[in-house]
């Protein structure tokens, strides 16, 4: 969510001070009624690669959302772009008639992906659909092709897991931060353009200060809610981690603590 401009604080995008003389990449550059996805941040954190290749500098790879560092260590499909209008009707379809209408259609040109997704979850949905729509062949037999990576050279892999509840902890901090720091207004100001669409509506935290600025929710409890979503999520990634990165190296808070100067020549050694 980092990738999307306007909203700096609620995304907890790097400040110019952490950032100090390092230069930082496909951060604060989409519109937030673009429509962004893995794929497309996949071809944009090549070219910020080949860069740094030119340059003969290393590359830093951070974050939390475990979809876009398998894009880089396993690939995507090359499935073709999706016809705008296609998309706009699968939408408002979506918007008309519900996710459990969709997902009946889904069953029927896709079953496979049907029976992995429940029907809230609107945007596999609509993808599964869309995909279908433009290509004639079901989102599943697509991803069944074979994919190349774009991290060709070595890189070290490393996964850190806090404590759970001390991660729950600092979401909850970092969302009191947020709100000292002023995100209010910072949401207020992005939206005087019009309300985020595609996966920028999702930036946690986002649909409850709408909520707020528009009197649908009192300030306690969007916060409330907000810190109970950025959990939820926190979650989920750990979950990721646990399941699809058992091959890199990780380590709990304490064996980093513990280990870090050993870590630090690892990676030194091996980059």
């Amino acid at each position: 969510m980092q990738v999307y401009q306007g909203l700096p604080l609620l995304t907890a995008q790097p400040t110019p001070q952490e950032r100090g003389d390092i230069p930082h990449y496909l951060f604060d550059y989409v519109g937030l009624r673009d429509d962004y996805s893995v794929g497309r941040w996949q071809n944009d954190a090549k070219e910020a690669l080949a860069t740094l290749a030119a340059q003969g500098r290393p590359a830093i790879i951070a974050g939390g959302t475990g979809l876009y560092f398998k894009a880089l260590t396993e690939g995507l499909v090359d499935i073709p772009d999706i016809d705008p209008e296609i998309r706009a009707q699968i939408r408002e379809d979506m918007g008309v008639k519900g996710a459990a209408e969709l997902h009946r259609q889904l069953s029927a040109c896709d079953p496979d992906l049907a029976a992995r997704l429940p029907l809230g979850d609107r945007q596999r949905i609509a993808r599964g659909l869309e995909v279908y729509a433009m290509t004639g062949r079901p989102l599943s037999q697509w991803q069944n092709e074979p994919t190349r990576p774009v991290l060709t050279q070595a890189a070290v892999q490393l996964c850190l897991q806090p404590d759970r509840q001390w991660l729950y902890a600092r979401c909850d901090l970092r969302f009191d931060e947020m709100i000292s720091a002023g995100v209010m207004r910072e949401v207020e100001k992005a939206l005087q353009a019009g309300r985020p669409t595609g996966s920028a509506g999702k930036i946690l935290g986002l649909e409850e200060l709408r909520a707020v600025l528009e009197h649908r929710m009192e300030m306690q409890d969007a916060v409330s809610q907000a810190k109970m979503m950025t959990r939820r999520y926190a979650k989920r990634q750990m979950t990721w981690f646990r399941n699809q990165m058992m091959s890199w190296n990780c380590y709990s808070e304490q064996e980093y603590y513990n280990n870090s100067d050993k870590i630090v020549q690892f990676i030194s050694k091996n980059s």
